[in-house]
C-alpha cells in the first residue's frame, strides 16, 4: 500500500537515494545528507508546532508500507521571503512611442521583483522512477492541496510553485549564460543550489537592479524565458489541471515560469468532500485503476495520512474501507476523513454528494477542535 504521511528521521536514507538519483535541477533537495537531515529536522519541528507558523516546512513522503520505505516526496512552504529576501524576475513590456516620428516599440522587459513574498510555495516534489505512473505522482503533489485547505490558518490565501527551466543535460542554462554569468563569478549549479537553500542576499548585492531588455539577449536566452524543462513539463500539465496558471514571473537563474492559484479555486480543494470512515469486514478490491480511485485523508495536522480507495466505497455519510486502510490512515470507525478525486476525469461526480452531506458541520467542529491539540 502507498500512503502519504510527513517525513521523519529515519528516512534520511531513502531521501538521499532519491536525491541522488535526480541529478541536477532539483535545487530544494540537494544530495548533501547534512541539508537533508536539517530539512527533515525543520519539518518536524513545523508539524509539532514548535516553530512559527510562517516559518514552517511541510514536507511529505509517500511509503511504500509493505516495503517500508519511503518513495517519493512532497512540500509546502508556508511563507517565503520574510527571513531572506525571495527574487523573481516580472516578464512585462516597455512602451516607446514617437508621435512626431510615427514610432511605437514594446520591448519585452525582465524587472527584478520580490512579489511572492510572504505567500505559501509548494515545493520539493520528487518520485523515485520506478513508481512513476499509476497515479503516484497525482497523489504526491494533490495530497498538499488537501493539507493547504484543511488547515488554511498556517498558509496564504494565494500558493505558488516555481518551475524548474529549459537546461541541458550538463545542466547548463541558455538564459543563465546570457545574463547570470555576466554578474556572478559561478556556475549555474552553484548558483541556483544557493539560491534554493535560502542564499540568496547574494543576488541583492550582484544581480542589475535595471530593467532588462530581452532584444539585448541572444535568441537562445531570449526562447527559454517563462518555459519548463522537458523533465518538467508533466507536473506543469498537472498543476495546470488544479487551476494554476503563469503569473507573469521567472526564475532569474533559468527563466522558469512561477504559477499560482488561490487556495479556494484549487480543482482539488473545490471537489473534496467530507465523510465518517466506516470499517467493513468485507471483501473491498483496491487493485482498482487510478482513474477509479479518490484520495482519503484523516485530516490530522500532526500525523496526517493520505491513500487511495476506489470511488465505489464512497456513500451520502460514510466511506468504507477494510481494516488495512483504517490502519494505515490511523483512523477508527466514526472518525471524519476527506476525500477529493484523485484523476481528473474520475468515473464519479464526487462533488455532486455535497448535497447530502449532512453532518459536514459536525466534522468542522471535530475538525476544529482537532487542530488545536
Amino acid at each position: 500500500m502507498l500512503v502519504i504521511r510527513p517525513l521523519q528521521e529515519n528516512d534520511l536514507d531513502d531521501l538521499y537515494t532519491m536525491a541522488q538519483n535526480a541529478g541536477k535541477g532539483l535545487t530544494t533537495l540537494p544530495a548533501d545528507r547534512e541539508l537533508l537531515q536539517k530539512k527533515i529536522a525543520h519539518a518536524r519541528e513545523t508539524f509539532n508546532q514548535r516553530c512559527a507558523p510562517e516559518a514552517g516546512l511541510y514536507l511529505f513522503a509517500l511509503e511504500d508500507t509493505e516495503k517500508k520505505k519511503a518513495v517519493g516526496i512532497s512540500g509546502i512552504q508556508a511563507r517565503v521571503g520574510l527571513d531572506e529576501v525571495f527574487y523573481n524576475y516580472r516578464l512585462s513590456v516597455t512602451v516607446n512611442a514617437s508621435r512626431e516620428l510615427g514610432v511605437h516599440v514594446r520591448t519585452p522587459t525582465l524587472h527584478l521583483s520580490n512579489d511572492m513574498t510572504d505567500t505559501s510555495e509548494i515545493c520539493s516534489l520528487l518520485l523515485s522512477d520506478e513508481y512513476k505512473g499509476g497515479g503516484c505522482g497525482l497523489l504526491l503533489s494533490r495530497c498538499r492541496f488537501m493539507y493547504l485547505d484543511e488547515f488554511r490558518k498556517h498558509f496564504s490565501e494565494k500558493v505558488f510553485a516555481e518551475m524548474r527551466g529549459v537546461s541541458d543535460q550538463h545542466g547548463r542554462s541558455p538564459l543563465w549564460d546570457a545574463l547570470g554569468s555576466k554578474f556572478f563569478d559561478m556556475e549555474f549549479s552553484e548558483a541556483d543550489m544557493l539560491s534554493g537553500l535560502g542564499n540568496k542576499a547574494f543576488i541583492a548585492e550582484l544581480m542589475p537592479k535595471y530593467p532588462i531588455y530581452l532584444p539585448m539577449l541572444p535568441d537562445s536566452a531570449r526562447a527559454v524565458v517563462g518555459r519548463v524543462h522537458e523533465n518538467t513539463a508533466p507536473a506543469l500539465r498537472m498543476l495546470q489541471a488544479e487551476g494554476f496558471n503563469f503569473n507573469g514571473m521567472v526564475d532569474i537563474f533559468d527563466g522558469g515560469p512561477v504559477v499560482e492559484a488561490f487556495v479556494h479555486n484549487v480543482r482539488t480543494v473545490r471537489d473534496s468532500v467530507n465523510r465518517y470512515a466506516m470499517i467493513t469486514q468485507n471483501p473491498v478490491d483496491l487493485d482498482v485503476p487510478a482513474r477509479e480511485r479518490v484520495m482519503v485523508s484523516n485530516r490530522s495536522f500532526r500525523d496526517f495520512r493520505v491513500t487511495t480507495i476506489p470511488a465505489s466505497c464512497i456513500g451520502p455519510d460514510t466511506v468504507k474501507m477494510p481494516p488495512a486502510v483504517a490502519e494505515a490512515l490511523q483512523v477508527e470507525s466514526g472518525d471524519p476523513v476527506r476525500l477529493a478525486p484523485l484523476k481528473d476525469n474520475g468515473p464519479l461526480p464526487i462533488n455532486t454528494y455535497r448535497g447530502q452531506d449532512k453532518a459536514d458541520d459536525r466534522v468542522r467542529e471535530h475538525r476544529s477542535r482537532s487542530s488545536k491539540s
